[in-house]
């Protein structure tokens, strides 16, 4: 579902002619973002009533706030994106986005085409919402754009390599906290396990206080709440790529009910367990 209204205004680039998208007809055309994987990218200057809803999204997607700020729809509830601030979305999730009543708002995406069986750009580590520099990838959007309206095929590698570049920054920090990288490895080798925050806290050798606080700023999550998304994330990993029952995959991930699980799976993804089967999409 799409809504753009009158006012809303774009410039998008795609890596190939054909696209499901009819907004995106007349765009121009870059190949070269396809060697990225890259599916398209964009800049919107998005007014109210503006709202895209896409329910199974099939590629990482990266969203940047240049100006005003919107609402987008992040572990199941809609959170507010501001100006200096960028988001990351996983493949194959609900991907929900709108502006807040009667603000416009400005932002720039890169938008990722990945298959099941292929690594995506978001990791279980990595952010959702936290702050990022936009200048440098607006401004290389609007080299490419620049680039492939006006033939400049020459310069069209170094844009492209750019704005992977920054999507893949933003998504692995270049200064990651060691400490929290070591607990949630933890927690990824053993996801079924009862885990408390004091257990977490201990891992980093942190007061939990302290661990909470870490958490919210590198990562946008309390400890407690990125718990159940590594948890979501690797029943998400089995769902698409084992035969295992979807109880089986419940209780490996640490949920003691086949309904909490499928609760806060869709909560977190927008559809229910059993509609990410192999062969379901």
């Amino acid at each position: 579902m799409e809504n753009f209204g009158k006012r809303t205004r774009f410039l998008v680039v795609k890596s190939r002619e054909k696209s499901a998208l009819s907004w995106q007809e007349g765009s121009p055309v870059c190949e070269i973002l396809g060697t990225h994987s890259i599916k398209h990218v964009g800049i919107m200057d998005a007014y109210p009533p503006f709202e895209i809803v896409r329910e199974k999204q099939s590629g990482t997607y990266m969203m940047v706030c240049l100006e005003g700020e919107g609402l987008i729809y992040v572990d199941g509830v809609w959170k507010k994106l501001r100006k200096g601030q960028a988001c990351l979305l996983p493949p194959f999730v609900m991907n929900s986005f709108k502006c807040c009543a009667g603000k416009r708002w400005k932002f720039a995406w890169v938008r990722y085409e990945e298959s099941r069986n292929s690594k995506p750009v978001v990791s279980i580590l990595s952010p959702v919402i936290r702050n990022f520099g936009s200048e440098g990838l607006e401004c290389a959007i609007r080299g490419l754009f620049a680039a492939t309206t006006e033939n400049m095929n020459a310069a069209l590698p170094g844009w492209c390599d750019l704005i992977n570049l920054y999507v893949r920054r933003f998504a692995e920090p270049v200064n990651p906290d060691d400490r929290l990288r070591r607990v949630w490895m933890e927690v990824e080798k053993n996801p079924g396990y009862g885990w408390t925050l004091a257990e977490l806290a201990g891992l980093a050798f942190l007061s939990t206080e302290h661990l909470r606080r870490l958490c919210l700023s590198e990562i946008g999550r309390t400890p407690m709440r990125h718990l159940t998304f590594i948890r979501l994330q690797i029943a998400l990993r089995l769902l698409t790529t084992s035969d295992d029952k979807i109880e089986t995959i419940a209780r490996d991930v640490g949920f003691a009910g086949i309904h909490g699980f499928s609760n806060s799976f869709k909560t977190c993804f927008g559809k229910r367990p059993s509609d990410f089967r192999i062969g379901a999409v």
